[in-house]
């Protein structure tokens, strides 16, 4: 459902020149034909740098959206909105700025940038220095796939995964679960929890997707011991124990197709039945329950 879904803005600080044009219109109107597309006006984003004259704000914006549709955005195939006319922007910011840390906003390089800059103007302001973060609440509030944006602005979209991630580790999973993963990572034995364990670490610090595949792999692998240490008691003990009953369902199948009769008990071992001549086993007993050797 997301995953072909591309979000992009455009500040309305003032009246678009060749450089919009050539920079991003053009991306856009060729984006909206081959990806579900979300343009909006990213006033609130205006307001960091120019919050003590608001009044122009309003506007640009007008204007921009005119230009926007001069240069070929189509209403029909793209959604244009505007920020501050979607509330839920401004709360998933405000939350996610309670789970991020201070340091992360700090080191994103456009901040200290923009200080050097913009030295007219005031920008010792939360909401300058949390631009980034309203950054991250428009990225994730519509599961965007692609975010198409300037090189100035890579490190936002790769702090919106480390926020992702934190709040994923804080919110998304259950009570206990970590040390319920631990229990289950050492039935795996100590060479497959190994291989776990690195390959989860591939996926947390670098994004591997194909580590992220082979650690789900071997995650399944982990909850079939887990339910197989549950039924039987340990490993070892189910290694002594009676057959599977799922392994001799056919051979009990085909005994009572021979026989007539059904095998007597659902972990029999086929060995009574299965190995005997066609012949002698119509003739034959129902199976015995017996012990694997």
């Amino acid at each position: 459902m997301f995953a072909n879904r591309v979000l992009s803005g455009m500040r309305p600080t003032g009246a678009l020149h060749l450089g919009h044009y050539h920079g991003v219109l053009k991306n856009w109107v060729r984006l909206q034909h081959e990806f579900e597309c979300f343009y909006f006006v990213a006033d609130w984003h205006a307001l960091t740098t120019h919050y003590d004259d608001p009044r122009t704000i309003e506007q640009h914006v007008w204007d921009m959206v005119i230009d926007w549709l001069a240069a070929g955005v189509d209403p029909a195939q793209a959604t244009l909105f505007i920020q501050s006319r979607v509330p839920e922007h401004a709360e998933l910011h405000l939350l996610l700025s309670m789970i991020t840390p201070l340091g992360w906003l700090e080191r994103v390089p456009t901040y200290k940038d923009q200080m050097e800059k913009l030295k007219d103007r005031d920008l010792a302001t939360y909401g300058f220095l949390g631009y980034p973060l309203l950054q991250s609440a428009d990225i994730l509030i519509y599961r965007a796939r692609y975010v198409p944006v300037g090189e100035d602005q890579v490190p936002h979209v790769e702090m919106t995964r480390e926020i992702a991630r934190r709040f994923n580790h804080l919110y998304g999973r259950e009570e206990g679960f970590e040390d319920k993963a631990k229990a289950a990572v050492k039935k795996m034995g100590t060479k497959k929890a190994r291989l776990l364990n690195e390959l989860r670490t591939k996926f947390i610090e670098g994004g591997d997707a194909d580590a992220r595949r082979r650690c789900s792999r071997s995650s399944r692998t982990c909850r079939a011991a887990t339910a197989s240490a549950c039924t039987a008691g340990s490993r070892a003990g189910a290694a002594k124990s009676w057959s599977s009953p799922r392994r001799c369902s056919p051979r009990r199948r085909a005994c009572r197709a021979w026989t007539g009769r059904r095998c007597p008990s659902p972990t029999a071992t086929p060995s009574a039945c299965a190995r005997r001549p066609t012949r002698w086993r119509r003739r034959s007993a129902p199976c015995r329950r017996t012990r694997r050797a």
